[in-house]
């Protein structure tokens, strides 16, 4: 079992930064596949970005340039740096583990463990 808690939510104006912090615990973090989805409402839950074990990252189209996602392995923590945010931004985020994938994964269902979500809200 891997707990995650996600932190680092709230209200920003568009253009501000906002950094997400998800927490780690049960198992070795350094083996896993860490992803970021989100959900905004009435919409899919997206994938956003993600991060494998050596640092590789993955990131969907409409976040490129504007975020980065690291890791620290030592404190069992993977962010979400947010920059540039826009309006379309507004969603609850949501960190996941793959713990079977040897890939960065941008379907759900390949992830086995998920966080309560934090949400970030973007204002015009």
């Amino acid at each position: 079992q891997v707990q995650l808690v996600e932190s680092g939510g709230g209200l920003v104006q568009a253009g501000d930064s906002l950094r997400l912090s998800c927490s780690a615990s049960g198992r070795t973090f350094s083996s896993l596949i860490m992803g970021w989805f989100r959900q905004a409402p009435g919409k899919e839950r997206e994938f956003v970005g993600g991060i494998s074990g050596g640092g590789s990252t993955k990131y969907h189209d409409s976040v490129k340039g504007r975020f980065t996602i690291s890791r620290d392995n030592a404190k069992i923590t993977v962010y979400l740096q947010m920059n540039n945010l826009e309006p379309e931004d507004t969603a609850v985020y949501f960190c996941a583990a793959d713990q079977r994938s040897w890939f960065i994964s941008n379907m759900r269902s390949e992830y086995d463990f998920w966080g309560q979500g934090t949400q970030v809200t973007v204002s015009s």
